[in-house]
Order: C-alpha cells, then structure tokens, then sequence
C-alpha cells in the first residue's frame, strides 16, 4: 500500500500493527480482535451517559441470539432505534468488542441502539449470520413498547461485514414486509463477494483488511472451499448486495468508507445504483482513510470527522 495516499496522523498506528495471519487459526484471531478492541477502548474518555441491558432472542429454532440494548441514560420516552451489526469479515468480532464504539454512538445521536451478537463463519456459513440479524431485527419492532422505541423510525447500520449485513438485511426486510426499515447506515459495507473492481486488487498489506482476506472471509462466509477469485460465484442478492438486480424500495441509506479502503469501488457503484433507484443515499469518502481507520485511531483528526459524519446522517434520518 502506498503510504502517500494514507492519511499522516493513521501512519503510526498502522506501522504499529504487527504482521498477522488472521486465518492461521480463528480461535486466536477472535480473541486478538476483542483484545484489540477492548485496548482501544481503555485509551479513551469512559462513556457516562448510556445503560445497557443484555437480552436474548429466541428464533423458531430454538437457537438463542444474545442482543445488548444501549439507551442514553434517564431515557423514559419514545426514542428511534438503530440495529447495530458489528463487523469482522463475517469470520470474527462480537458485540463485546463493538461495545465502547456503540455507548459512543448512542451518547452522541441520543437514540436507542440494539448490537446482535450474531453466529460467525465459517462454523455457521451463510443464510445463519442473516437469519440471526434478522430475529434480532423483527425482536426489536415487536418489543417496541418495551423498549420504549418508535416503532416508525427503526435504522439497521453496521461497519464492514456488518454493513454488508445491514445492507442485505434491508434487502429482505424489503422483499419479506414484515417490518418497514426507515433506514440503512453502511459504514465501509463487504458486498461483493466477487471482489473484480480495481480497488478490491489495490490492498495487499496484512496489517489491515486486504484483498487476500477479503476473498477468504468471503469464501467462509458463503460456505465454499473455494474463493470466488478461483471460482468466480454469483452469490445470493442477500449475501453480496452487490448481485441485487433490483434496489428499488429500499430504505434511505447512508454509506461512509476511506479513499484507501479497498471496498471504495464497490460501495460508490452500489451508492450509484441505490441513488439510480429512487433510494436517498448520501456517499461521503474520507481521504487517506484505509478500512476501518475511524474506529482503528479513534483520536485522528480524519475519524473524528469520519465518526461526526456517520451520526449526524443517522441522527438527521431518525430524528428530523
């Protein structure tokens, strides 16, 4: 990766990263990434003004899905919702992990988040993260009045594999009607699987999200033994949003992703096509931000305006 095109203040802390293979062994990555993140959150201002409380949702297979509910604190009226999806290739991270970066994003837009703790690949390849994300989703319009939530301003959003979740969710949100989603929020979103555009090839370091991870996370997530570089695959719409032929009634959408992120591509095509479709969209590029940068060097300059920009779209679609 050229340096050049990196922001100066992400330079550091991307050197700092030691060299890693994240597919060695996913029981170590798992606890590396939540190692991580938990770092990161200890460097930080603790977050006072938010309460959270742990739920579980039953599907009709019994399985249970752990969702934690964050609510700015003293919060006794009808306040918008937000289904949040934590990222990690589809393969890694967790709703613990995710869950100093949620507090904030609770105290700054003021609306009540629910984060899902959703199965992983590749022991639970592809419709199981989806259905998961879904349960969590109709759990949370049906348990509205508890939750004190306005059942007419309900967002999903998510970062990376979590985006690409929260886009497919929209998708079948969409197409099942159940529920009626007011918003979709898609931070640096995975949806293609297929990775052909130019910046899927321009990302090879290993310190961050890469072109060799992507395929892997992909080929887990879709329950191959291939990657899709190998064997080219038109994977589900619900899976690779990219793939869907029709984007039309889908939710407003907000998509935020770095000029060095090798998802840059995919996401202004599908920005274009959503805003082709009749789809409000707002696409914001932070220049010299590599994946994931804004929550990876939270005290930059670029992920402070990064972060700002990302809640103020949310709090304008949820709360204007």
């Amino acid at each position: 990766m050229d340096l050049k095109r990196v922001d100066p203040e992400l330079i550091p802390a991307l050197e700092a990263i030691p060299e890693f293979d994240i597919w060695a062994d996913l029981t170590i990555t798992r606890k590396v990434s939540l190692q991580r993140s938990k770092y990161i959150a200890s460097t930080l201002p603790m977050v006072v003004g938010v309460t959270s409380s742990d739920h579980v949702v039953t599907q009709d297979n019994d399985h249970d899905v752990a969702v934690r509910v964050y609510r700015p604190k003293g919060h006794t009226r009808l306040l918008p919702g937000l289904l949040w999806i934590h990222g990690g290739g589809y393969c890694f991270g967790s709703m613990e992990g995710d869950d100093y970066s949620v507090r904030r994003m609770v105290e700054k837009i003021g609306c009540v988040v629910v984060s899902v703790d959703y199965r992983l690949a590749p022991e639970f390849p592809f419709p199981v993260p989806l259905n998961d994300c879904y349960a969590a989703l109709t759990w949370v319009f049906d348990n509205a009045d508890m939750l004190k939530v306005d059942a007419l301003r309900i967002a999903i959003g998510g970062i990376s594999a979590g985006g690409g979740l929260a886009a497919g969710l929209a998708l079948l949100a969409r197409d099942r009607t159940e529920v009626s989603v007011a918003f979709q929020a898609l931070l640096c979103p995975m949806i293609d699987n297929n990775s052909t555009s130019e910046s899927s090839f321009s990302i090879s370091d290993t310190r961050i999200w890469n072109r060799r991870s992507n395929l892997q996370g992909w080929m887990h997530y879709l329950g191959r033994q291939m990657t899709s570089e190998e064997e080219p695959f038109v994977a589900s719409k619900y899976a690779a949003p990219s793939h869907a032929g029709d984007l039309h009634g889908l939710p407003p959408a907000y998509i935020g992703v770095g000029s060095v992120d090798l998802f840059i591509d995919e996401n202004r095509e599908y920005a274009e096509r959503l805003e082709g479709s009749g789809v409000a969209t707002q696409f914001e590029i932070f220049t010299g931000g590599y994946h994931g940068f804004e929550f990876m060097v939270p005290n930059a300059k670029i992920s402070r305006l990064a972060r700002d920009t990302h809640y103020s779209a949310i709090q304008r679609a949820l709360f204007e």
